[in-house]
């Protein structure tokens, strides 16, 4: 503990590698549950889905029992921004559905998202939220493989975003990326905007989640009565994208992608390099 500021758990190559097992299980179990994302699905049916695949890779959620929390996804549909609780909701044509789902393997912990259209009814001002958010997620990643400063992740962020045509879309600015590793969440924040702050220095062991929230009208949100969904104030639609990422001393790796994000990362110049 410096100055106030909680402490950096940095990993050893081994550690990433647990956590890169982590990973790849919760990548598959997103999978799974975004191609059972349908209409008429109920959302604690999709819940049901990525508890299967956590079980069956005998790893653990590390949603489940967070602060109590009831389940082993966050399903946030439309409004809902993010830690949506699965439950009775049916899916209609259209919803924009956010999956945010968590692993643990061996003690080490894995984060990530994805923003789902559900059925055929594509409203494009969705799917370009959506398309955005999910981009400018890459550019941070990107902005990270050559950063100094932790800050500079969400300056690539917001210039990615600010910079893209059509009508402005917001950044959330209270809920950010953080660290992890032997737990959920972990010094440092990641914030998705720039802020005028540099944050802490990058360096090898550092492990992130980097996960953009954007919405197509006001920042302004409020937490439900359930005191977990967290919803804008104006009704206007949101999209969530998250990865987890490592620095080692050769690069960066993507931990939560199938391909350590070499396919995204290759327009940015960025080839991701994996541990053995």
């Amino acid at each position: 503990m410096a100055f106030g500021q909680p402490k950096i758990e940095y990993k050893s190559n081994a550690d990433i590698l647990r956590m890169r097992k982590a990973g790849l299980v919760l990548a598959e179990a997103l999978d799974e549950t975004v191609a059972a994302a349908a209409v008429g699905v109920t959302t604690k049916e999709l819940d049901n889905v990525f508890a299967g695949v956590l079980a069956r890779h005998d790893a653990k959620s590390n949603f489940l029992g967070y602060f109590d929390f009831p389940a082993t996804i966050c399903a946030s549909v439309n409004e809902e921004v993010v830690h949506g609780i699965p439950g009775s909701r049916v899916l209609k044509d259209g919803d924009v559905l956010k999956i945010d789902g968590g692993a643990i393997v061996e003690g080490w912990h894995a984060d990530s998202a994805r923003t789902v259209i559900v059925g055929e009814n594509v409203d494009p001002a969705d799917q370009r939220l959506s398309d955005i958010t999910e981009e400018a997620m890459w550019a941070g990643i990107a902005a990270l493989a050559k950063a100094r400063y932790v800050g500079e992740i969400g300056e690539a962020i917001d210039d990615y975003v600010s910079a893209a045509e059509g009508a402005p879309l917001g950044i959330l600015e209270d809920y950010v990326g953080h660290g992890i590793g032997s737990a959920m969440h972990q010094a440092p924040d990641v914030l998705n905007y720039r802020s005028g702050h540099r944050g802490p220095r990058v360096k090898p062991g550092l492990c992130l989640a980097i996960e953009p929230m954007l919405v197509r009208g006001s920042i302004e949100t409020t937490v439900l009565a359930d005191e977990w969904t967290v919803v804008t104030n104006d009704k206007s639609r949101a999209s969530q994208w998250e990865h987890t990422v490592a620095v080692h001393m050769s690069g960066i790796w993507v931990l939560t992608a199938h391909d350590g994000g070499a396919e995204r990362l290759a327009k940015y110049g960025v080839t991701p390099t994996p541990l053995s």
